[in-house]
Order: structure tokens, then C-alpha cells, then sequence
């Protein structure tokens, strides 16, 4: 009887982890970038994801027998990539706020902690009271409370997007007066520094709490019960302890009558370990480095190929709208007008914004890749018709009247006459705006996709190595855009040479 028992046991556990093996994925967004202790990329293991949140997600889709993902998006677009489809729920330091519960659903609270002003020890006249940030410049994250808090205040905000680290790095160089943020970010950047003072009280406080898609109340309440487990048998306690961040705020929102933390803050101990002191160069260049190598190939990667496609596409729509307006009737040479004066007069990000945020209200919803190929297509489009015009007027009228006078059509004129001439005068900005291109491919960061400047954006953040790893990244897109400056030379040479034959 024993043995059938523990043989039932076994088979009931063997498809329990089946269901969840196979069971939907739990999608949740958040931001790399953004840094310790939230969610980022591991100083020790760069190619490992980690922070609080990374496993609270874990521990959701324990509860919830599903495998958390993670997906990324940049965290002040997070709420508007939810509303779109891009993933089930973010857990990135989503503050309760009320205009935030217009646009999602809100869980319960899972994290509470105060704002934290951090300033200068050697700075005499440093502000120190909410009173004295009065037109001061105070630097802080773009659409968080304690921007909104400085604000009200009547201080001169400084947001940042491209991470913490680089906030504090700012203060430190006298460009700020203070820094003001959530105490998780003020202990793991700015305690850090023997040279910063922290001021934790009088700034206010805010809660975290998990954000859902707008009336999708089953998975709300699946997020809530999972929460609910979770306080209650103390993993969130634990969790919190481990890095170093439980607060008597977050004591009182759970009504946990020690304030106190009970045991060590591993994780925080390790990332001070970790980042504490940059290593030397040498050690980087031979140890790091490397192990942040598929990485940056992986970005590189996805850069080549969003910016290979999307030039491909550019090449395609630039032809045809430099012979429409080249040679086309005049309806037509309108239109074509109008495409290339809206494409080059509009900043790339908000034409990338439309396709991707906007034409789903239209009823057409893009995957991530193509959005970003299409974007960066309509707008370099633009450009290389006006290439190809110059190079097609750049050919004397009087070849098209002898070409015509020698019987020849208009293709058989442009394929044997004009055309290669033209090609030859395009050749040069034509490669000049494929490599533009690729640093412009830096964009698509914005629709989820990691290419090469955003894995840079993250790996700095996490390592505090911004000057080292910005070398790393300046040499990968040299190497991506170096061949196609050869081969565009190539090029130029080849049809020079068939210029030459023609003229002889």
C-alpha cells in the first residue's frame, strides 16, 4: 500500500510539472537598463538577469503554474507596450498612482519605501528639506513620483533616461544639486559613495504594485491571490531581506510588526562587491569583457540585420520615388514631394511611435522587427530618392536626346545609359546613409527589441563601466559598418571603370 502511495505521489508531482512545463508563459515587462536592484543585467554573470523583481516574476508564476518571461521595453513605455499586447503584466517599480490606474489595472501593493534625497557631503549650501529644493537642480527618472514630487516643490527637474548610474555620476560631477528617487535605487547607487549624504526623511513615500491590461480581471486576480501567498507565508520578507531593501514602510503595508531586517542582505553585499571598485582596464579588457561577448553578438546581430532590411526596403521605395518624380506625371511628382518633405521634416522616433503605438488603433498590429524595419525604411527612403535624383540629374539632358535619336525606350535609356552613371554619383551618400542607418537602428529599442546600443545601455548600467564597454560598442558598429564602406568603394571603382569603356 506504502508503495502504491509514494508511485501515486510521483505520477501527481510528474504532471503537476508537466502542466507547468507546458502551461502559457507569464509575460512581464520590464526595463534592463534601469538598473540595481530591480531588474538588470548580473555585474558577476552578464549574460544573467537578476533582481528583486526578476524573482518575485519567478515566484508569481510558481504560484500561478506558469513560467515567467521576461521582455523588454523602455520603462516610460512600459504601460502604453502592456495596453498594446506585448506582454501579460510589468513589474518594474510600477508606482500606485491615480493616473496610472486610468490606464492599467493595479494590483495590491507588493513593496513600500520612501523617496530619498541624496547630496553632496562637501556641498555647504546642499538642499536638505523639501522647502530648499526650490529652484534647484534636482535629477530623478522621467514620469516617476519623485519627479512629480520635485516638481510640486518648484525645483529645476532634470529627468534621465538612459539609467540611474548615470544620475548619481551627474551629481558627483556638480552638474546637480541633489538626486531624488526611491530609497532602492538611493541604497544601491548613492550609499555606495563615500562622498554622497542620504536625507531619508520628509520627501514623501510610494508603493509598487503589479500592472495589468485594463479589464482583465481573471489575471488580476490570479496576480493578487499570488501576492496575497506570497506575504503571508513571508517569501516576500525573505526576498526583500535578501537585498537589503525591506523597510519598515514595507512592514507596516503588511502589517509585520518587526521593521527590522533579520538576516543578511546577500544580494546587496554581492553587488557592492561587484561594482564597488571599477577593476583596472587590463582585468576588464581579459576577464569581463569576454564574458560579455555573445552579448554584444547578439545585439550586433540584430542590429545588422533590422538595419540590412530596413536599407533594402529604403533602396526599393528611394528608386521608385526618384523616377516618379524624375520622369512621372505631375500628379505623381506631388506625391512624391509630399512623401519625401513629410519623411525627412519628422524625427525618425515619432514616425518609429506612430507605426508601432499608433497604427494598432487603425486596426494593424505589427510584430516588434517589422515595426522597426518599416519605420527606419519609410524614413531612409526619403533620403535616397533625393540621392538617386541628384545622380539621375546629374547626367547631361543630351544623353536621353541621343539615346532617343539611336531609337533606345525610356528603360533601355535608363538601364544602359543614365543608370549606371547615376549609380556611380549615389554610391557614396547612399553608404554613408546605410551607416546612419545602422546607428539610428538604436531606435527600435523603444518597440522591445535589445540590439547592440540598448545591450551597451544595459551592461553599463549594470557594471558601472560606461567609458570601457562605450569603447566595446563604438568597435562593433565600426566592424558592421567598415565592409559596406569597402564594398561601396568596390563599387564606385567597377562603374568607373565601365564609364571609362563607354568614353573610349
Amino acid at each position: 500500500m506504502a508503495m502504491k502511495t509514494r508511485r501515486s505521489a510521483a505520477l501527481v508531482l510528474m504532471l503537476a510539472a508537466s502542466v507547468t512545463l507546458g502551461a502559457e508563459p507569464l509575460t512581464w515587462g520590464a526595463d534592463a537598463q534601469g538598473g540595481a536592484p530591480y531588474v538588470f543585467q548580473d555585474p558577476m554573470e552578464p549574460n544573467r538577469l537578476t533582481g528583486f523583481e526578476v524573482e518575485l516574476a519567478t515566484l508569481l508564476g510558481q504560484r500561478m503554474g506558469r513560467q515567467a518571461r521576461p521582455v523588454h521595453g523602455q520603462w516610460d513605455k512600459l504601460l502604453e507596450l502592456l495596453a498594446r499586447g506585448d506582454f501579460d503584466l510589468v513589474i518594474n517599480g510600477i508606482e500606485v498612482a491615480e493616473e496610472k490606474k486610468r490606464v492599467v489595472e493595479l494590483s495590491r501593493p507588493y513593496f513600500a519605501t520612501p523617496e530619498v534625497l541624496t547630496i553632496r557631503k562637501a556641498d555647504p549650501a546642499a538642499p536638505r528639506t523639501l522647502e530648499a529644493l526650490a529652484t534647484r537642480k534636482v535629477g530623478t527618472l522621467p514620469g516617476s513620483m519623485a519627479a512629480r514630487i520635485a516638481e510640486r516643490a518648484g525645483a529645476d527637474v532634470r529627468t534621465y533616461e538612459g539609467g540611474q548610474d548615470e544620475i548619481y555620476d551627474d551629481l558627483k560631477l556638480g552638474r546637480l544639486d541633489a538626486v531624488l528617487l526611491d530609497e532602492p535605487v538611493a541604497h544601491y547607487y548613492g550609499d555606495l559613495e563615500p562622498e554622497f549624504e542620504s536625507v531619508r526623511e520628509g520627501f514623501g513615500s510610494v508603493e509598487y504594485a503589479i500592472a495589468v491590461r485594463l479589464d482583465d480581471h481573471e489575471l488580476l486576480a490570479q496576480v493578487n491571490t499570488a501576492l496575497e501567498g506570497l506575504q503571508r507565508d513571508g517569501s516576500l520578507r525573505a526576498l526583500y531581506e535578501k537585498w537589503g531593501i525591506w523597510s519598515p514602510e514595507t512592514a507596516q503595508l503588511f502589517g509585520d510588526p518587526s521593521p527590522a531586517a533579520r538576516g543578511p542582505a546577500i544580494e546587496f553585499e554581492r553587488w557592492r562587491a561587484a561594482v564597488g571598485k571599477l577593476p583596472s582596464l587590463w582585468e576588464r579588457i581579459t576577464t569581463r569583457y569576454p564574458a560579455m561577448v555573445p552579448l554584444f553578438f547578439r545585439g550586433a546581430a540584430l542590429t545588422l540585420l533590422v538595419s540590412l532590411c530596413a536599407m533594402a526596403l529604403a533602396v526599393l521605395l528611394g528608386v521608385g520615388l526618384a523616377l516618379g518624380r524624375r520622369f512621372g506625371p505631375t500628379p505623381l511628382r506631388w506625391l512624391c514631394v509630399v512623401y519625401i518633405e513629410f519623411f525627412r521634416g519628422t524625427p525618425l522616433l515619432v514616425q518609429l511611435t506612430i507605426v508601432y503605438f499608433g497604427l494598432p488603433e487603425l486596426g494593424l498590429k505589427l510584430h516588434p522587427f517589422v515595426a522597426g524595419v518599416v519605420a527606419l525604411g519609410l524614413n531612409y527612403a526619403a533620403a535616397e530618392a533625393e540621392n538617386y535624383r541628384a545622380g539621375l540629374e546629374s547626367v547631361p539632358s543630351g544623353q536621353q536626346e541621343a539615346s532617343a535619336v539611336l531609337g533606345l525606350t525610356t528603360w533601355q535609356t535608363l538601364r544602359l545609359v543614365i543608370g549606371p552613371q547615376a549609380v556611380r554619383i549615389s554610391i557614396p551618400p547612399m553608404t554613408n546613409d546605410f551607416i546612419a542607418l545602422l546607428k539610428d537602428s538604436s531606435l527600435v529599442s523603444i518597440v522591445t527589441l535589445t540590439e547592440l546600443t540598448k545591450t551597451y545601455t544595459n551592461l553599463a548600467n549594470s557594471t558601472r563601466d560606461h567609458l570601457g564597454l562605450g569603447l566595446v560598442v563604438a568597435a562593433f558598429y565600426l566592424l558592421l559598418g567598415l565592409p559596406f564602406a569597402r564594398l561601396a568603394r568596390a563599387a564606385e571603382r567597377h562603374f568607373g571603370r565601365h564609364l571609362r569603356r563607354e568614353a573610349s
